[in-house]
């Protein structure tokens, strides 16, 4: 017998049984492996889908997708549909389960030509909302950064809402307002609120006054950091020139410390409210009101604006020297004096005839 015939017979002794089983591995095989390269091929096709350019409207560059609260992916994805720009809105929401990208984040969101539905989908999981600012410069009121934030069209409920209507609402455990919001930038998004902006603006006022304090120089004439708060201020109104903010604050913690009064129009005119119409008068001046620091000794009640980090910390290290007067000089820049009759001489040379009505005039002794 040959060897071929050998192995024919030996095949035909093997089971009927054995072999559809062989038959069955294999064809088991091999529906596997179709099942693989279908899978891995439309894998490749989705994600090559995924990463393609949405699909974009004629002479639009840009759009804002708002995503409300609540809203699901499929919502998002018809949304898109609708728009002609995601035309298998259904594979957006497969590739968003297989890659795990299903936690989208409310918000506006802002698409430029050219993006894909798999950078939308990744904008949407990171939370990649359009961010607005609004600015609130140093030495502003409370008033003033009212106003600035009803010029906002989702903060202009603010306007309809009491002082103190704010502060219970903004857990600003304060009297007044005034001086406890720290000037800056903030960004905010569709879905804050005013409320939100001014209770991140008190945190930041704390944290900053706290930390000053804590770093104080020695020998001051103030209790707590709100009086230091309130000098801040009336630095901060005070001074023309950011370098002269130390000096400044020199001026009044000598004048505290002789238990002079500080004699500061900024304060006259803060108390003065809606009756200031931009001249400060002698009138003005012997006004008795709680801010006419003319006619009080001590501090002011309350800040008289909202001061910056640097004039608080001009306020808690001023600068030493014997100087008690200062006037403006009308660049900005002020001269200051040690004496009465050194600093009267400096007011007939620089305001003759003339006081300043920007803040920016010496104050005086009696």
């Amino acid at each position: 017998m040959t060897q071929s015939s050998s192995k024919i017979t030996a095949l035909k002794n093997v089971p009927h049984s054995k072999v559809s089983r062989v038959k069955w591995v294999v064809r088991g095989m091999l529906a596997i492996s179709a099942l693989l390269v279908c899978s891995v091929w439309l894998l490749s096709a989705l994600y090559y889908q995924m990463q393609q350019p949405l699909q974009w409207p004629e002479n639009q560059d840009s759009m804002v997708v708002e995503v409300a609260r609540g809203t699901s992916l499929s919502q998002i994805n018809r949304q898109l549909y609708r728009l002609d720009m995601l035309p298998h809105p259904k594979l957006l929401s497969l590739y968003a389960r297989i890659n795990g990208l299903t936690a989208i984040q409310a918000g506006q969101y802002s698409l430029q030509r050219g993006d894909s539905a798999a950078q939308f989908l990744d904008k949407l999981n990171r939370g990649e909302v359009i961010r607005y600012q609004i600015t609130f410069p140093e030495g502003w009121t409370f008033k003033q950064w009212l106003s600035q934030l009803a010029r906002v069209e989702q903060f202009k409920a603010i306007a309809e809402m009491s002082v103190e209507q704010i502060l219970a609402s903004a857990d600003i455990d304060k009297a007044s307002p005034e001086g406890w919001l720290f000037p800056d930038t903030y960004s905010y998004t569709q879905s804050d609120s005013a409320l939100d902006i001014i209770i991140r603006a008190h945190r930041r006022m704390l944290q900053v006054l706290d930390q000053a304090w804590q770093q104080r120089a020695q020998d001051l004439p103030y209790k707590t950091p709100y009086e230091a708060l309130i000098m801040a201020s009336i630095v901060e109104k005070e001074t023309g020139l950011a370098e002269e903010r130390g000096a400044i604050a020199g001026v009044f913690v000598r004048r505290l410390q002789k238990g002079m009064r500080l004699q500061t129009d900024p304060t006259v005119i803060y108390g003065l409210g809606e009756s200031y119409q931009g001249n400060i008068t002698r009138a003005h001046l012997k006004s008795l009101t709680p801010y006419n620091t003319y006619r009080i000794n001590g501090l002011p009640p309350t800040p008289i604006a909202m001061p910056s980090a640097a004039a608080i910390e001009a306020a808690l290290h001023p600068l030493p020297g014997s100087s008690l007067y200062f006037v403006a000089r009308g660049d900005g820049g002020h001269y200051f004096a040690d004496s009465l009759e050194e600093h009267q001489k400096a007011v007939r040379q620089y305001q003759i005839n003339q006081r300043a009505v920007d803040y920016q005039s010496a104050p005086k002794t009696e």
